[in-house]
């Protein structure tokens, strides 16, 4: 009896796979094998006295480690990476104030569904919580934006830790994950036991990415959309995080269901396809607008009671958004006589802002797909919505994107200054985004910072393809741009990548020419030099009678100089730049810099005066946008 207890026993065992055990190594070799199996490819950091251990580990790994010239460049670089490829970017910091660098990009991927691994070193356990030299709480300090967060206790937790980490982050809704890495951990050595995915994911108690729609949710939007009259698709950065986007034009294309954008979704839908009303909110398209929400009689008023000339949708199929504020404005008059079908795989989502009719949890894909099999066997719908499609047609030619040179532009003291009596020679910022997809052939990825060039960047370049707009949406990060083309470009060199930006935004990075030059990152930069806050100054006109609050970036004892002089500040980075003025050099330039095979910085200086239309002031609604 005890010989065949000893034998079932061995054989129980024996079963069971052996643990791959390494070597014993330092902890900090231990972390970089980790990263390395993780598939990093690329990590932008900027090593410390907490984290330069890591960096000698790094010296010997195959990862590419890119040294940004500040730890907030290179994070942003490390989301552009993210945003092209849809794997997590990697960004690494020393603690203290390295780490408390990381945070804004960190508060931006959280906002943005970006998977992000924040690596921060730590003063060693002994110290932590006695006010050390450079220390920082990182977990306490990023607790509310991330997904999820490690402070690395144990050396043996290395491997299990690190594969969580990037599981979590790309899984589900992507999201960042903080690393919190203490130096005596670092320095500490043991014989790493690697996990495999299965065992990851099985240790991972009460998470659950892989959510699926029920067939009966999905049966019953087949059956509102065939009642519908005006229905509309309302997509947003979800299409792209799940990879969605051939699902989501094959559904637009059996329902011919016109299709509207967050500007987080652009790219998920052709802007192109006739299908298309391009993006929708607060410097949206007006049809976009008007199809969600419907037209009404403008007023000058909010108190003024809203004349409704033509309905909205009576349908709204919102897939993989939030409600954000800047695309519903007023929540209540949003799209207030559609019915809302809202599929998230986040539930947390549903209800939030907007009450919804029927909401979906689900992974958006998968619930796209079936939705295809599901009207491949009815044979499609049975509703063309021709009078809906001639209303979305009227409406295109009465509310499409439009730009002219105004004579408030020309009088303005800032153009004339540069100018000097060429007026008909202005460059509008409109016309340059013009001009570069036409030269580009909309083949490009385009990044963005914040404000004025931003929204004339969405509406002006049309993005056909997803993972090709990469800007910051819901925390609205100055400076994000030339850092997020350069991790953009190390993701796809094959592709050309523009940061359009505006003055104020490009100078809060500019020291990353030095990252792009030494580095050998052919990532281009064009900017919308105004010498002033564009966004903010369209604020101030439309609601403080056009008081200037600090909003001129220029000399102030020389207008007419413009400042600074971005030509010699690349020039200094040994980056390739010059300045256009007039319209007549413009194309040219473009060219130039588009041919270029290193990174160049074209400076186009614009007027001020210009405002981006449409545009609908926050927390109010279609009533009031002006187009």
């Amino acid at each position: 009896m005890s010989n065949a207890t000893t034998t079932e026993k061995k054989t129980a065992s024996s079963a069971q796979p052996a643990k791959e055990v390494g070597p014993v190594m330092l902890g900090r070799d231990i972390f970089v094998e980790a990263l390395e199996r993780a598939g990093v490819e690329v990590i932008f950091a900027y090593p410390g006295g907490a984290s330069m251990e890591i960096h000698q580990s790094l010296t010997k790994s195959k990862i590419r480690t890119i040294l940004p010239r500040h730890e907030q460049g290179g994070s942003f670089a490390a989301e552009g990476y993210a945003r092209a490829t849809g794997k997590a970017g990697v960004c690494m910091g020393t603690s203290g104030p390295g780490a408390t660098n990381l945070v804004t990009a960190i508060a931006d991927a959280y906002m943005d569904s970006c998977p992000l691994v924040a690596i921060t070193g730590q003063v060693t356990q002994a110290m932590i919580g006695r006010g050390a030299f450079q220390e920082t709480d990182m977990i306490g300090v990023t607790l509310p934006i991330v997904k999820h967060s490690y402070l690395i206790t144990d050396i043996k937790d290395i491997p299990r830790i690190v594969a969580e980490a990037f599981y979590i982050a790309e899984s589900g809704r992507p999201g960042p994950v903080v690393l919190d890495f203490p130096k005596n951990i670092q320095q500490a050595k043991a014989q790493p036991v690697w996990p495999t995915r299965e065992e990851i994911k099985a240790g991972l108690r009460g998470y659950n990415p892989d959510v699926r729609a029920g067939d009966l949710e999905l049966n019953e939007i087949i059956g509102l959309i065939e009642k519908a009259e005006r229905p509309v698709l309302y997509c947003g950065g979800g299409i792209i995080t799940s990879g969605a986007a051939a699902e989501l034009k094959k559904f637009a294309e059996a329902t011919q269901i016109p299709v509207t954008t967050t500007l987080m979704g652009i790219g998920g839908f052709p802007e192109t396809h006739p299908l298309s009303m391009r993006w929708l909110g607060m410097h949206g398209s007006a049809v976009a607008n008007w199809a969600v929400s419907g037209e009404f009689e403008p007023r000058k008023d909010p108190s003024e009671p809203m004349v409704r000339l033509k309905d909205g949708a009576d349908l709204l199929l919102a897939f993989g958004v939030r409600f954000d504020d800047r695309v519903t404005g007023s929540f209540s008059e949003f799209a207030k006589h559609a019915t809302i079908v809202h599929i998230d795989l986040d539930a947390s989502e549903h209800n939030k802002n907007k009450r919804v009719q029927l909401a979906v949890h689900g992974d958006l894909r998968d619930a796209l797909t079936r939705l295809n099999l599901l009207l491949a066997k009815r044979s499609g719908t049975n509703k063309a919505y021709t009078g809906w499609h001639s209303q979305i047609a009227e409406w295109k030619k009465k509310g499409s994107f439009h730009y002219e040179v105004t004579p408030d532009i020309l009088e303005s003291d800032h153009m004339k200054d540069h100018l000097k009596g060429q007026e008909d020679q202005v460059i509008l910022p409109q016309m340059v985004i013009e001009m570069l997809h036409e030269l580009t052939g909309g083949d490009a990825i385009i990044t963005t910072g914040v404000g004025q060039h931003q929204m004339w960047s969405g509406q002006w370049y049309k993005y056909n393809e997803p993972r090709t707009f990469i800007t910051s949406g819901g925390l609205g990060s100055m400076g994000y741009g030339y850092p997020a083309a350069l991790g953009a470009k190390v993701a796809r060199p094959d592709k050309q990548v523009v940061d359009i930006d505006g003055d104020g935004s490009f100078l809060m990075n500019v020291q990353e020419l030095a990252t792009a030059h030494v580095e050998k990152i052919a990532a281009k930069a064009i900017i919308l030099n105004n010498q002033h806050l564009g966004m903010v100054v369209q604020w101030e006109d439309n609601f403080f009678a056009g008081n200037r609050g600090h909003t001129y970036l220029g000399d102030p004892e020389n207008r007419a100089q413009v400042y600074p002089d971005y030509v010699r500040v690349c020039k200094s980075f040994n980056v390739p730049a010059e300045q256009v003025m007039f319209k007549r050099d413009l194309k040219a330039a473009l060219q130039r810099m588009l041919a270029s095979e290193t990174a160049y910085v074209l400076n186009v200086m614009t007027p001020y005066a210009e405002h981006v239309l449409p545009f609908i002031p926050a927390g109010r609604t279609v009533a009031d946008m002006k187009y």
